[in-house]
């Protein structure tokens, strides 16, 4: 593969992730995650993806930054930034195989538990340093942090506004560290700097589509399409 096909192949693949996190507030490290690490090593999959995140969250943050549960928000990225730096050793010292085989598990389980709908309990707020934790280790290794933030608004029964907002603040916290961790590992690139670069312009236009398909698609099915592809990608990862 050529590098502009190399290019070209990225910018699409983030601008179909991005899409989906700018309509519905998660999703892009599930979607772009399993697809990069394809064609480019996880080493540069991670801080691509954590990069693109920061963008868009700042994006959408800029007009809903109001609608965040700031408290939660804030709590579960004091117990992310614990998780974090076990997911960076993780990322740089496992063997490839292994990462990709546990993203493959994160990604199929996180699609059976919304496409069975499985709601046992609601959580009591307690419960918020588990799952930042969980996903702070997520995200350090796999810039996969959704999973585990969105189980915990779904069972706090966040409404729609909240919860897309709040993941956003949530998320441009923890990328903080997240992007300082990988440049501190080396991991910041000139090939990823490129691969960012030759994206952003595919991005900010997936940005602004998802921001109007968040006022009009059926939320519901979209995740119900979006859940079905994943269980695909995770398959994907142990091929």
């Amino acid at each position: 593969m050529s590098l502009t096909q190399l290019l070209i192949l990225t910018a699409l693949i983030l601008f179909t992730s991005t899409l989906c996190r700018a309509a519905i507030g998660f999703g892009d490290a599930l979607i772009a995650m399993p697809l990069l690490t394809f064609i480019i090593d996880i080493q540069e999959a991670a801080p691509l993806v954590a990069l693109v995140g920061s963008t868009v969250s700042v994006t959408i943050l800029a007009r809903d930054w109001r609608k965040i549960e700031l408290k939660d928000a804030w709590h579960l990225a004091l117990a992310a930034f614990v998780g974090i730096p076990f997911g960076l050793w993780l990322l740089t010292a496992a063997p490839e195989i292994w990462v990709k085989s546990v993203l493959g598990i994160v990604i199929i389980s996180f699609a059976l538990y919304n496409l069975f709908e499985f709601r046992p309990f609601v959580l009591g707020s307690n419960w918020v340093y588990f799952f930042g934790f969980t996903s702070g280790v997520l995200g350090g290794a796999y810039s996969t942090k959704g999973p585990p933030v969105v189980i915990y608004g779904t069972m706090r029964q966040w409404q729609p506004a909240e919860f897309r907002a709040t993941l956003q603040g949530y998320f441009l916290m923890t990328n903080v560290l997240v992007l300082a961790g990988h440049a501190l590992g080396g991991l910041w690139t000139a090939a990823v700097g490129r691969m960012y670069l030759a994206a952003l312009p595919l991005v900010c236009t997936a940005i602004f589509v998802g921001n109007l398909l968040n006022k009009r698609i059926n939320p519901e099915r979209f995740r119900k399409i979006l859940y079905l592809l994943l269980l695909v990608l995770g398959a994907m990862m142990f091929v």
